[in-house]
């Protein structure tokens, strides 16, 4: 089974603009950018209903993601030091 294609905030909002411009043409714009039709008008509903909110998302917040991903850089940081000291030591006294 596939998975469910995301798309960003901005690519979104791209293609909503797009299609705002004088004669374009919603199906041929989402053929060109490769989406279905019928999401880009909901994609249009949404901006023009939410506004500035539209497109909000459900995923964990871009500042959340990045402090985990820096508590588990320092993590492995710290791991690949104690590695490399033991292997230095254990080197030591083969020798």
């Amino acid at each position: 089974m596939s998975q469910r294609k995301r798309y960003s905030t901005e690519f979104k909002r791209e293609a909503v603009n797009l299609t705002r411009q004088p004669g374009a043409s919603v199906s041929q714009i989402a053929r060109d950018i490769g989406v279905n039709a019928n999401q880009l008008w909901r994609w249009r509903r949404e901006l023009e209903g939410a506004g500035t909110k539209a497109f909000a998302g459900n995923g964990v917040a871009r500042d959340q993601e990045v402090l985990a991903l820096r508590r588990e850089l320092a993590k492995v940081k710290k791991e690949r030091d104690f590695l490399r000291d033991a292997a230095a030591f254990f080197a030591k006294e083969s020798s």
